[in-house]
């Protein structure tokens, strides 16, 4: 199903080079199942028409707060009654300070000034405008007010400087849609993760890893902050950026071996929920060198191992002591999931445990999971990663209540 099925949305947009990246925006919204109906400012038009976005959306684009199609000519009320948000992208600096201070002189300020809906706004500007102690004021009361602010972003800016005010992309701006709907089923909830794999060194340039992207716990990272949570994620060697949620932050530690990343959750193990997604190495290399092993030196080479720490038996015992946090374990097999997950969570002592089929979903964007606890097993199909980590944490939140 579209993340934003059956959801009607009020695109506004302000003048602003960044105006012609709404066009992308509006295709990406619609995509997601939005109904989009847009209203465009008078500056805007000299950035992009309303012929475009209306081909586009494939309803008529407002611009007048006089417009004679709304019957009783008060558009300001009937489109925000209508809506379920006010998304303004580009919202300028001149916008801003407008909506700040309460003053509506056109359509978009008064609907915005009239609306029962939540109001988003995706900043674009100069980077000196930004900065500029104006704008930040303008910022402060909007956040106060309850305006979700998104972005801005930093980079190259159409005036050939570089820095912060650049609008965020398209895409992330919808990312940051759909998540600001997502159901605060974990509201103020304290959440552990960890997610990707662990390297264990051999000698300062060699080392024995796995296959794990990291991906599947970065979604439940998302998918925990979308709904309320804080969370901290301790992650394992992986190039995935931290994911960027509307409605919060997350705390991010960066880890190489299991043994640090061992030492990482435990000094974080006061928490409310724990999910063991990352795939720690079960042993390490208990004689690593120091130096760099030459191989005309030693073409035979002996490697002995120990044990790393069981990370998720740990928290098990924790949350055996304290009543929590509630510990949700992951397992890739190559084999019989159901079984060997039902047999993971009995020896773990854990309430539940999700399992994959790998490594045929490692690198992938889409999982199928089973979910397995004391009520039995559920599979959940396949689908994004992300949607799987909404639905699991939703299942989790039933849980813990």
């Amino acid at each position: 199903m579209a993340s934003l099925a059956n959801k009607k949305i009020v695109l506004g947009i302000s003048g602003g080079i960044a105006a012609y990246k709404s066009a992308e925006l509006a295709r990406a919204l619609i995509q997601e199942g939005a109904q989009v109906q847009v209203v465009m400012t008078e500056a805007a038009q000299q950035f992009i028409t309303p012929v475009t976005l209306q081909a586009l959306t494939g309803q008529s684009v407002y611009t007048n707060q006089w417009d004679g199609r709304i019957a009783n000519n008060m558009a300001h009320i009937e489109l925000s009654r209508q809506a379920d948000a006010i998304l303004i992208a580009p919202a300028s600096a001149d916008l801003m300070a407008k909506l700040s201070l309460g003053l509506a002189d056109d359509l978009l300020s008064t609907l915005c000034l009239a609306r029962d809906c939540p109001l988003l706004i995706a900043p674009a500007m100069n980077l000196q405008m930004w900065a500029h102690p104006a704008t930040q004021r303008s910022l402060e009361r909007l956040n106060k007010d309850g305006v979700m602010v998104l972005g801005p972003g930093s980079g190259d800016q159409a005036c050939g400087e570089v820095g912060l005010g650049r609008m965020l992309e398209p895409s992330e701006i919808c990312e940051q849609l759909i998540a600001f709907f997502q159901p605060q089923v974990l509201k103020n909830k304290r959440v552990l993760i960890t997610a990707g794999p662990t390297f264990e060194a051999i000698d300062p340039v060699r080392g024995i890893t796995n296959l794990s992207s990291g991906k599947m716990g970065f979604a439940v990272a998302q998918a925990a902050v979308e709904a309320g949570a804080q969370v901290h994620l301790i992650a394992g060697p992986c190039d995935l950026a931290t994911p960027l949620v509307s409605s919060g932050r997350i705390l991010r530690t960066n880890v190489t071996s299991g043994e640090e990343m061992y030492q990482a959750v435990l000094d974080s193990a006061t928490c409310d929920v724990f999910f063991a997604v990352a795939a720690v190495a079960d042993w390490t290399i208990a004689n690593r060198t120091k130096q760099k092993i030459k191989r005309q030196e030693q073409t035979d080479l002996d490697l002995q191992f120990r044990s790393n720490p069981d990370i998720l038996l740990e928290m098990a015992k924790i949350a055996k002591r304290k009543s929590k946090p509630y510990c949700v374990g992951f397992a890739a097999e190559t084999d019989r999931l159901g079984k060997h997950c039902k047999e993971k969570r009995v020896r773990k002592g854990i309430p539940m445990i999700v399992g994959n089929i790998g490594p045929a979903t490692f690198g992938l964007d889409t999982n199928e999971i089973l979910v397995v606890d004391e009520k039995g097993s559920k599979n959940l199909g396949r689908a994004s990663k992300l949607d799987l980590a909404r639905r699991l944490i939703a299942i989790v939140a039933t849980r813990i209540s």
